[in-house]
């Protein structure tokens, strides 16, 4: 099946994202194309890495993602396909891939290398044919001259001792709920036989949730979501205004 998912900070009212997508159909009328957002905010890098990484397993292996996310970028900014746990991902090597996953990449081709063109619009004129072409078959090494490595920004890390766990927010979700970056399996195994006080904003809890409607409207709940993840949140309330967080702020937990 030919899959190709989009994500893209074009937003949805100007003709950006239909052109991105004629132009792939143009080439392969058969290719399904998914939207996975094109709500990213404008050039946040960070944004678009954060869905990309929370979602792209989710697709087939195969599956082959087209991401326009701070698309034109600089003016040295390579034009990659990327092979990277068995899936396939197009755009600008500015970064944003080098924060989805850390384990090693399969193949790496620089897509606009052998007739380069010069461009405003790389998401359609650029990464649209490496992808329909990708989709349809096409081996990743003919698209392009080979790359031995791409960008990669270091993302905000948890420290973790018996003791203690410090992190981050690294995402306010559109519920205004606050995603950080402490893992449901760090937590499990610090907390073992232990009693833990989670901290932040000057308040302090003791209770994690296992599901959202546990906790009554305008209280606080925390919950290790579907991505494993530390997540908390007010029941029908924005914890990001309520609480006064925002992203990087800390969360500590300690152990006792």
């Amino acid at each position: 099946m030919a899959l190709v998912t989009l994500l893209t900070d074009n937003g949805e009212t100007d003709h950006y994202v239909a052109s991105i997508k004629a132009r792939i159909l143009t080439i392969n009328p058969g290719i399904n194309l998914v939207d996975i957002s094109h709500q990213i905010n404008a050039c946040d890098i960070g944004h678009g890495a954060f869905v990309l990484k929370s979602v792209f397993r989710d697709f087939p292996k195969g599956t082959v993602h087209l991401v326009g996310v701070n698309a034109a970028g600089q003016a040295d900014t390579l034009s990659i396909a990327l092979h990277l746990e068995d899936h396939f991902f197009v755009g600008a090597d500015n970064g944003l891939f080098g924060l989805i996953s850390d384990k090693p990449h399969q193949n790496l081709i620089n897509i606009n290398s052998l007739n380069p063109v010069i461009t405003t619009f790389p998401e359609k004129d650029i990464f649209a044919p490496a992808a329909a072409k990708l989709a349809s078959g096409v081996a990743i090494s003919s698209l392009g001259k080979p790359l031995d490595s791409f960008k990669k920004m270091i993302s905000r890390s948890v420290k973790a001792t018996k003791k203690i766990i410090n992190g981050n927010v690294v995402r306010i979700d559109n519920y205004g709920n606050l995603i950080t970056n402490i893992t449901k399996t760090d937590f499990d195994f610090l907390s073992k036989d232990k009693t833990y006080t989670i901290q932040f904003s000057g308040e302090k809890f003791r209770r994690v949730h296992t599901n959202y409607f546990q906790a009554e409207q305008g209280d606080c709940f925390l919950i290790f979501n579907n991505l494993g993840v530390l997540e908390i949140g007010i029941y029908k309330g924005r914890a990001n205004e309520l609480l006064g967080m925002e992203y990087d702020s800390s969360v500590l937990i300690t152990f006792d």
